[in-house]
């Protein structure tokens, strides 16, 4: 039986660009502090703790004193200047008309999150701050999320780990990458994503042709991809690519089809960059 669909998404960079705001907030803290931040520089490196970043231009002893400031400042500076990124509410809706649920898991102060969040429209069942590294594999346990959507090196690598896990357990966990933040696609592919997405518009096909290709109880998948991607499996667990040209799958040692493409799957005409590994 196919486990239920929960989505987790990142939020910086890949729900919301949220670059502008976060350069404001460390423009207004270097302001309050007397202390240089060079905020450019800092909003290239989204993605770790803010304690990380602060850490490179307070002394050890102020930088928790700075970071409950900056959270502080941030509503005033940051969230109704941070856009959300193309394809973020659709993605979302392709999750629940799928039959899914959405968990937002996030490095960022939970509160301040949720605040980006209602300000966009964007509904998620449940929110998870101050998630970095191995507290996403974490949540993702927690949360029973089977995919996951990030734009960091690190997010790849948390989504990984509950992916490796699920696939001695005989499920599929999928690492998914936008290249909507400040890393490539080989770099994102070496950090684990079983795909690679220009941005969200591409979700929904993308999520399509996953559940598509997804193996049943019985071990053989089936193409539900509505014309992205499919297989059919014959009598000695062969599969056949039947996707009116689009896309197949080969079968594995016991007759499931896995789409090689992306790890998961993928069209070339989609742009969806991925690699089995």
């Amino acid at each position: 039986m196919r486990p239920p669909l929960v989505v987790g998404f990142d939020l910086d960079l890949t729900l919301i660009d949220s670059r502008l705001g976060i350069a404001a907030t460390y423009r207004a803290l270097a302001a309050r502090t007397g202390v240089f931040i060079d905020a450019d520089a800092a909003v290239r490196r989204l993605g770790p703790p803010l304690e990380m970043e602060l850490g490179l231009w307070f002394p050890a002893e102020r930088v928790a004193g700075a970071a409950e400031l900056f959270r502080e400042m941030y509503p005033d500076y940051a969230v109704s200047g941070s856009p959300a990124l193309p394809g973020a509410m659709e993605a979302f809706t392709a999750v629940r008309d799928r039959g899914g649920t959405v968990v937002v898991i996030t490095g960022k102060y939970e509160p301040n999150a949720r605040l980006h969040l209602n300000h966009l429209g964007l509904t998620a069942e449940a929110v998870v701050g101050w998630a970095w590294g191995a507290d996403k594999t974490i949540a993702m346990r927690a949360h029973g999320a089977i995919v996951y959507v990030g734009d960091h090196p690190a997010d790849m690598a948390a989504a990984r780990a509950v992916a490796d896990e699920a696939d001695e357990a005989g499920l599929v966990v999928a690492a998914v990458a936008v290249a909507t933040g400040d890393h490539g696609p080989a770099e994102l592919l070496s950090a684990g994503a079983h795909a690679v997405l220009t941005d969200l518009t591409e979700f929904p096909a993308w999520l399509d042709a996953h559940l598509g290709s997804a193996t049943t109880e019985r071990g053989t998948s089936e193409a539900e991809a509505t014309g992205v991607a499919g297989s059919a499996t014959t009598e000695r667990g062969t599969s056949e690519a039947e996707a009116t040209g689009v896309a197949g799958s080969p079968t594995t040692e016991r007759g499931t089809s896995e789409a090689e493409a992306t790890g998961v799957a993928r069209s070339a005409d989609l742009g969806w960059v991925g690699l089995d590994g």
